[in-house]
């Protein structure tokens, strides 16, 4: 039997059981597939796919069915993955479209993956520790009071009111707000915090009040900038999970305790073995207990090269990875552009 001949034949078993969920036998292949050759060959095909370990017979004169290394062969055939239809991506741009901050960001994210894949979601919120300055906005509330706003290269939003002993103007104000933009943009807490005290150096030649500004407004920025250094995840279509809980042997339960788990979340984003820039994990290949009947399929988003976050979806293994692993990778990409404007 031909290398090609069997992935087809695979391909076709894998098709068939994801779509029904039902055993294949050589007669559904020959009727539903054209495969080219007799009933006779597929028989045999088969019976070299299950010696290999890629199909096996659940029941006595029953179909044949995946086993995990099927899916994954069937999974490292795929080179690139189609595109989603245009309604699916213009539907993904106007879901992520009017979201007022990074928490309203992520929580539309993480809705619009399990309602595309029809799976549990996971989304990474930026690591906020790595977060730098992209701007800045100083407004007076009254005399004695100011209002910052930061914005940061993940997208959070972040206010903080500022008492003011001297009653500076709104032209005294918006001077410091544009000092601060020039000097500190693209800039983490750590950087933040060196150039704000050289802005308030005895040679800087600013006035006592912007000076009294920057100093109250430079812990905040770095406070901000420096977040919250625990990982944080959000979940959504739990209800998908319990209605495809036929499909574990025993229950959704071992899945659910797993997902709670902040190590097993973490591990979930760290398959290497990417198709496109999307990862999956298959039932014994993901490392934890819970899992072994589950496939992960995970993006990476906003800095992919030196800081990225991840988001994915958890499933039972008969899934139809090329629609899963194509909504991921759109979702994944948006949500980057979405962030990056």
């Amino acid at each position: 039997m031909s290398d090609k001949r069997r992935g087809e034949v695979l391909r076709a078993i894998i098709s068939d059981y994801v779509h029904s969920g039902e055993p294949v036998g050589s007669k559904v292949l020959v009727e539903r597939y054209d495969l080219g050759v007799s009933p006779a060959t597929i028989r045999n095909d088969m019976a070299e796919l299950e010696e290999s370990g890629l199909i096996y017979q659940p029941h006595t004169s029953a179909g044949r069915v995946p086993t995990d290394r099927g899916y994954r062969a069937f999974v490292n055939q795929i080179a690139t993955l189609k595109p989603l239809s245009q309604p699916q991506r213009d539907a993904i741009q106007l879901f992520l479209t009017g979201a007022a901050d990074l928490d309203d960001v992520v929580d539309r994210t993480v809705r619009l993956l399990a309602q595309l894949t029809q799976k549990l979601a996971v989304v990474q919120y930026p690591s906020y520790n790595r977060a730098s300055l992209k701007h800045l906005e100083l407004l007076l509330l009254d005399p004695h009071r100011v209002l910052l706003v930061v914005i940061t290269d993940t997208g959070r939003v972040e206010q903080r009111l500022i008492e003011v002993a001297q009653a500076p103007s709104e032209e005294q104000v918006a001077q410091v707000g544009v000092l601060l933009n020039s000097g500190l943009d693209g800039l983490d807490s750590t950087a933040v915090r060196a150039v704000a005290e050289s802005l308030t150096g005895t040679s800087a030649g600013l006035s006592s009040m912007s000076k009294s500004l920057i100093e109250q407004v430079s812990p905040m920025l770095v406070e901000i900038l420096d977040g919250d250094t625990q990982q944080k995840f959000v979940m959504a279509g739990t209800a998908n999970l319990v209605r495809q809980g036929s499909e574990f042997s025993g229950s959704i339960g071992p899945v659910l305790d797993a997902l709670e788990e902040q190590v097993a979340l973490l591990r979930l984003f760290q398959t290497q073995s990417a198709i496109d820039g999307v990862n999956v994990s298959i039932g014994s290949e993901n490392r934890h207990d819970g899992l072994v009947e589950a496939s992960v399929v995970t993006g990476t988003y906003g800095d992919v090269t030196s800081a990225p976050s991840h988001l994915g979806v958890v499933g039972p293994t008969r899934m139809d990875y090329p629609t899963t692993m194509a909504a991921v990778r759109a979702v994944a990409s948006y949500l980057s552009q979405f962030l990056a404007r």
